[in-house]
C-alpha cells in the first residue's frame, strides 16, 4: 500500500512526523487534498486547520498560522511559524 511521509514543522520544533494515507491543508490556491502519487507542488498555506490521517491511528487535527507545503515523491512537509498541537496531546 502507498502511503505519504509527513513532517509537520513550526518555527522553534518538529510537531509531528509519521507515515499517512492523505493530508488536507487550505492554501492561497484553495483546499488542497494530497494522496500518495500526488504531483510535486509548493504552495503557501493559509490560516487555519491541517488534518493528517495517519497510517495508524485516528485523524489528527491542528491549527497552523500560515507556512508553506511541499509534496515530492510521496513526502509531504509542512512548516509553519506558529502550530497550535494542543489536539494532538494524550
Amino acid at each position: 500500500m502507498s502511503q505519504l511521509t509527513v513532517e509537520l514543522v513550526a518555527a522553534d520544533r518538529k510537531v509531528w512526523e509519521g507515515e499517512a494515507s492523505r493530508v488536507f491543508a487550505r492554501t492561497v490556491e484553495g483546499e488542497l487534498g494530497i494522496l500518495p502519487g500526488h504531483t510535486p507542488i509548493l504552495s503557501v498555506l493559509v490560516d487555519g486547520e491541517v488534518h493528517i490521517d495517519p497510517i495508524d491511528g485516528q485523524r489528527k487535527t491542528v491549527t497552523v498560522d500560515g507556512g508553506f507545503l511541499s509534496v515530492d515523491n510521496d513526502r509531504v512537509t509542512l512548516v509553519s511559524e506558529t502550530v497550535d498541537a494542543s489536539s494532538l496531546a494524550g
